[in-house]
């Protein structure tokens, strides 16, 4: 029996991309699966609530109609840098955070959240006084207006992304006291509809450079795979951790190996 088997779990991002992916995973193991998404997704989930990350009143009639008694948030939706930039920080990092602290009270014991962050946040260490700044701001509201009067240098889709790998690092003692556990996936370029999306804000040289070294991009199943051992109690002593998943570029990097990337 699959370890997902009668756990019951809330994804984000459902509808397409790695979130289609995870949804269809969890089916497919026994899981009953709760969708939040703008569009109904196509796996066969036991509820599917609309919604629009980018707006907390929306958030929370979605939270009202979803309850409690979760083994787990896989928060995976995002938007991508051709979005306008509030739009791309609410949802990318807003909407992470909101939902993710709204389930300290529809965990059941041993349960976990996993988001979905992505390489392009490898700069936080430069930003991580203005990002920890962003992150004593209380709610959603607080946070939207922290981020319109602190306009950031570079691609808000970046920073989206510093500022919610920051988040999972920071929050993991805190979901230990509580009994649950946080962890993010951090993917290169993935194979998912967007993908052109971000050709067109950090450069086609950029993108298909990294296909050029590694042979091909990320399929939505290289990715889902970590999720849910992120997820799952193999994981139990992983906690507060942000968990590259790019093929080994974020090494490279990192080594010297090769240059960094300019986005």
């Amino acid at each position: 029996m699959s370890e997902f088997s009668g756990k019951r779990y809330v994804v984000t991002g459902a509808a397409s991309g790695i979130g289609h992916t995870v949804a269809d995973l969890l089916c497919k193991a026994g899981a009953e699966v709760h969708s939040l998404d703008r569009n109904e997704p196509t796996v066969p989930v036991a509820r599917h609530i609309p919604v629009d990350l980018a707006d907390v009143a929306s958030i929370g009639a979605a939270l009202d109609v979803l309850g409690d008694g979760y083994d787990g948030l896989l928060n995976i939706a995002g938007v991508p840098g051709t979005a306008p930039s509030a739009t791309v920080f609410a949802v990318n990092t807003l909407a992470t955070r909101e939902l993710a602290e709204a389930f300290f009270e529809r965990l059941n014991p041993g349960g976990a959240v996993v988001v979905v962050s992505s390489t392009a946040g490898f700069g936080w260490p430069k930003r991580l006084p203005q990002i920890r700044e962003f992150l004593e701001t209380e709610n959603f509201e607080e946070g939207a207006q922290w981020f319109a009067a602190h306009p950031q240098e570079g691609n808000t889709y970046n920073f989206s992304k510093e500022c919610t790998t920051v988040y999972v690092h920071s929050m993991g003692l805190a979901f230990n006291e509580m009994g649950f556990r946080i962890n993010a996936v951090l993917p290169g370029p993935v194979e998912t509809p967007i993908l052109q999306d971000f050709r067109e804000t950090m450069g086609e040289d950029t993108i298909d450079g990294v296909a050029s070294l590694l042979g091909r991009h990320a399929t939505p199943e290289d990715v889902a795979g970590v999720v849910l051992f992120l997820a799952s109690d193999s994981a139990r002593w992983i906690n507060g951790e942000a968990i590259n998943v790019d093929g080994g570029i974020s090494g490279a990097i990192l080594s010297g190996t090769v240059p960094v990337p300019e986005y």
